[in-house]
């Protein structure tokens, strides 16, 4: 192994120790995980849901003609049903 990964090594054993031995330490170590967790999902959702996004525009501006498209057709129905 070399230097790098000896020292990787050294830093994830001492954390290890400190979680194995320490319940406070274990639970920071859960919190920390579940907020970059968190932090992670926010910022997905943000960049797939972002009108000023032209992807999630263009997506968008896709699924609303379509709606157009059924509502329009479903209004020249009832129009020729009602006449």
């Amino acid at each position: 192994m070399d230097s790098p990964h000896i020292i990787l090594f050294g830093i994830f054993a001492v954390v290890s120790y400190f979680i194995v031995t320490d319940e406070s330490v274990a639970a920071a170590f859960v919190y920390a995980f579940k907020l970059v967790n968190t932090n992670i999902k926010r910022q997905w959702w943000w960049l797939t849901n972002n009108p000023r996004n032209p992807v999630v525009k263009y997506m968008m501006y896709r699924k609303n003609l379509k709606l157009a498209k059924e509502l329009r057709a479903k209004i020249d129905k009832y129009y020729e049903e009602n006449k």
